[in-house]
């Protein structure tokens, strides 16, 4: 640990941390084993960082939310185990609402990216450069937000989307799907994506045939999700995206038909 640090007694730091110079760390921080905190990180109360995480210079995590319903409530950030916090990337704290923010494992967050306050990022999550996320926002394994990409609150993200740069995402992304254009609209599977991650060829087509349904084939969102259940064989990949249709609070992104 370096002499010109700033580190409270009271934190918790596991074996192994590399703390390089001019590091401010609060009191009320946990940060487990193999993990390095590269120069002018501050890790502020309330910091929860797991195993072997990398912290790039001029991170700041835990900074209390900026919601004007916090009242000083003791809120957390928790971060996985092996995610990536790039250069002076941002993460708050939660608030009442849901009491922390959550990055999962193997994340990466990239440069100068916002998680705001209450967000829940699974496993596998890349933030591109620049983008941000409003608070309580929640994004399911896999997915990707592209650099300068702007989610508004309470969106929903589900695993393995892709979505394009400098979009602005005020609908929930069902899984599997790439998005693009403005306004923002489904332009297809993430089929490049889903062969990288090994799904087969014969299971990205089934993923595009539950989506001809949604999107191509001129049907409102009912009549879709029904001739679905009706039309398609039940897997995994069905069930999850019909849940996570059926569960959708905002709507789902729109179709290109649009």
């Amino acid at each position: 640990m370096s002499q010109f640090s700033n580190i409270h007694p009271d934190a918790k730091i596991g074996e192994n941390v590399k703390i390089d110079s001019f590091v401010t760390i609060g009191g009320d921080v946990v940060i487990e084993e193999g993990t390095w905190i590269g120069p002018n990180a501050v890790i502020m109360d309330g910091a929860r960082i797991g195993k072997n995480c990398n912290i790039f210079p001029g991170a700041v995590i835990a900074g209390i939310p900026q919601d004007l319903k916090f009242r000083g409530e003791k809120t957390t950030v928790e971060i996985g185990d092996n995610t990536t916090i790039r250069e002076f990337c941002t993460v708050n704290r939660g608030t009442v609402a849901k009491g922390k923010t959550v990055v999962g494992n193997n994340c990466l967050l990239q440069s100068y990216s916002h998680v705001a306050h209450d967000c829940l990022l699974k496993n596998y999550v890349i933030l591109g450069s620049f983008a941000g996320l409003a608070g309580e926002v929640e994004v399911d394994d896999w997915a990707i937000v592209s650099p300068y990409s702007a989610v508004q609150q309470f969106t929903k993200i589900g695993k393995h989307a892709f979505i394009a740069g400098a979009s602005q995402v005020r609908k929930d992304i069902p899984p599997y799907v790439l998005v693009a254009n403005t306004p923002l609209a489904y332009t297809g599977v993430n089929s490049v994506g889903l062969r990288r991650r090994g799904f087969t060829i014969e299971k990205v087509n089934e993923i595009q045939n539950i989506y001809r349904y949604l999107y191509q084939k001129g049907l409102n969102n009912s009549q879709a999700l029904n001739a679905i259940q009706d039309e398609t064989e039940p897997t995994p990949e069905r069930e999850e995206i019909l849940s996570f249709i059926n569960s959708s609070e905002r709507g789902i992104v729109r179709g290109p038909q649009d």
